[in-house]
């Protein structure tokens, strides 16, 4: 048995980013579902990749008379609830958009601050400049992936990538 006494095979999961549009474990879940059915989610976040997104899953569920249920939500939550559920539900979905805006806001400000302060804001350089020219003039004398990282000490993995411009 699963969390929240959920059997294993009616457990649905994406592995994937939020970011992305493919969503097969939800695609599933809502294939499966059926009136009466109550989804359980650990967050309400989980449903969708923004506000709008959550509230027409949950609205379009809601109409099929299908709950939904969260379990880690600091309010329990279970839109099937008649009243005060649905309101906790609009509340803490609000409040996970509004958590998602401040943090790109606080994200961008850092960032900012970072530039005007001169100091490096990309990813770290694994690999130093000296070592990947060595890499590329040792390519072009011929030398294998194998004896360029040998001499380099850098992994062929990131070797294909330096060498590829």
């Amino acid at each position: 048995m699963g969390n929240a006494g959920i059997p294993d095979e009616q457990i649905y999961v994406d592995k994937k980013s939020g970011a992305t549009v493919e969503r097969p474990g939800l695609a599933d879940l809502l294939a499966y579902a059926r009136p009466g059915d109550t989804i359980v989610v650990h967050t309400l976040d989980r449903l969708g990749r923004n506000l709008r997104e959550v509230l027409n899953l949950v609205h379009d569920l809601s109409e099929k008379k299908i709950g939904v249920c969260s379990l880690a939500d600091p309010l329990p939550i279970n839109t099937a609830d008649e009243g005060m559920g649905r309101i906790a539900f609009l509340l803490l979905a609000l409040f996970a958009e509004m958590e998602g805006t401040f943090t790109a806001e606080c994200a961008a400000h850092a960032h900012a601050v970072a530039e005007a302060a001169g100091r490096r804001i990309d990813r770290p350089v694994a690999h130093p400049a000296d070592k990947i020219d060595y890499a590329r003039l040792l390519k072009q004398q011929g030398s294998s992936l194998g004896e360029i990282a040998t001499k380099t000490g850098i992994p062929k993995s990131s070797l294909h990538r330096y060498l590829q411009a």
